[in-house]
């Protein structure tokens, strides 16, 4: 009799200790019915264990991965070993609601997922338990951290008053553009122009006029481009343009696109509106080009001759005309 009690009590703290655990243990059979639902369960699924016992588990929660579930649970049956899976590959099994104070911005519970086996005494495997561990604390502050290591990388590699690439960022994809054109000869072509008369922009309206001029050039830019195309402020008022399987007549015609619509777009600002043009130079990358430096020096040449040609137009690399 006293070895019974001591059963008891032992059974007694045992159970009390499955039902107030912060972990959710469900114990099924291999038909999928619920045998075990504790407390954490109830208490994140609003379905007490009285309801669910002996019911199937995918009918009370259809929006379960049943064939995913299946086929892990099988595995462990057959093998006798436990399974893992974790929020990164898979961010929850239950969908419940996130309740944690702190993290309370997470739109769900993030779960990780222990499968165990429990053998009979016969050493078969016949149920199985469900192990479901709440990391929704731990998956907000990784996602967190890794969404502020992404902006500080886009900060460390965009121009902050444009958005644009910053000339860093700029001359590295240029290098990795030349290493591409030279190796399997793709048309690509870079443009330079820079806006006419910055100077007297700054002198006659001011630096905060200057900007919104060097902000709405940059907005007509990224407009015309196409998403494989890479723009950046090369300098103040210069800006630098790569156009990947691009030709030579294609880049011509999308510059006088661009320095079109920016002669034809005023900037108003609180003391005035300003008109303003631009002056560009295309360069294609051909066999004679070097290096990276020299495709800039070929179109920063035909930007040249542009401004001395009286600004407000589009010009080519000499080499490129020759070779026309």
């Amino acid at each position: 009799m006293a070895v019974n009690e001591s059963d008891m009590l032992e059974f007694h703290w045992l159970m009390d200790m499955l039902e107030t655990v912060e972990v959710g243990l469900v114990v099924i059979d291999m038909d999928y019915r619920v045998l075990v639902w504790n407390g954490f369960m109830e208490n994140h699924s609003g379905i007490t264990a009285s309801r669910i016992k002996e019911k199937n588990l995918f009918e009370h929660f259809p929006d379960l991965p049943e064939r995913w579930l299946k086929r892990k649970v099988e595995s462990v049956r057959l093998l006798n070993t436990r399974a893992f899976t974790t929020w990164e590959q898979r961010p929850y099994l239950f969908h419940f609601r996130n309740t944690r104070p702190i993290t309370g911005t997470a739109p769900y519970m993030y779960q990780n997922l222990t499968i165990s086996p429990l053998s009979s005494a016969d050493g078969n495997v016949r149920l199985v338990c469900l192990m479901i561990y709440d990391v929704t604390d731990f998956a907000a502050s990784r996602q967190a951290l890794e969404k502020a290591n992404d902006q500080l990388t886009l900060l460390s590699e965009t121009d902050r008053l444009t958005g644009l690439l910053n000339r860093g960022t700029w001359e590295s994809l240029l290098e990795a553009e030349y290493e591409r054109c030279r190796r399997y000869g793709n048309d690509s072509v870079l443009v330079m122009f820079d806006i006419d008369h910055f100077k007297a922009v700054n002198d006659t309206y001011g630096h905060v006029a200057g900007d919104e001029v060097i902000r709405r050039t940059s907005a007509i830019l990224q407009g015309s481009l196409r998403h494989a195309d890479l723009a950046g402020r090369y300098g103040g008022e210069e800006f630098a343009v790569i156009l990947p399987e691009t030709d030579l007549d294609g880049a011509i015609a999308l510059s006088e696109r661009i320095r079109t619509s920016i002669e034809q777009t005023p900037v108003d600002t609180e003391n005035a509106t300003i008109r303003y043009t631009i002056s560009m130079g295309v360069a294609p990358m051909h066999d004679g080009i070097g290096t990276p430096v020299q495709w800039i020096r070929e179109s920063d040449a035909a930007l040249y001759v542009a401004k001395e040609g009286g600004r407000n137009q589009v010009r080519v690399a000499a080499a490129a005309s020759t070779t026309e």
